[in-house]
């Protein structure tokens, strides 16, 4: 049980601090395929900023943290399943679902 309670408050410490780094969803914010079958995702935003992409596990593990310049992410590294994706793109922030197939 205290797993649990520690787990739960761990989630909402990180949503909070979150919530504090962005003002905002990003402008124009496409992500495409999903779920993905390739192992290749395409983000796109009105800006085409370089952006931070970190994606988490289920379980809130972080599995990948990287940086793109361009529309393209490789995602073939991971396993088939379900992930949260964030991008960051100058003050603001994207959380999505991806499907990985």
């Amino acid at each position: 049980m205290k797993q649990l309670y520690l787990v739960i408050f761990f989630m909402v410490c990180s949503f909070g601090f979150s919530q504090n780094q962005a003002k905002g969803d990003i402008d124009g914010f496409k992500l495409y395929p999903n779920p993905v079958t390739n192992g290749k995702i395409f983000i796109s935003t009105s800006q085409n900023a370089p952006k931070k992409i970190l994606v988490f596990d289920v379980l809130g593990t972080k599995v990948l943290e990287t940086t793109i310049l361009g529309k393209e992410l490789n995602l073939s590294n991971l396993d088939k399943g379900v992930y949260i994706l964030r991008v960051m793109e100058k003050d603001k922030m994207a959380t999505r679902k991806l499907v990985i197939k």
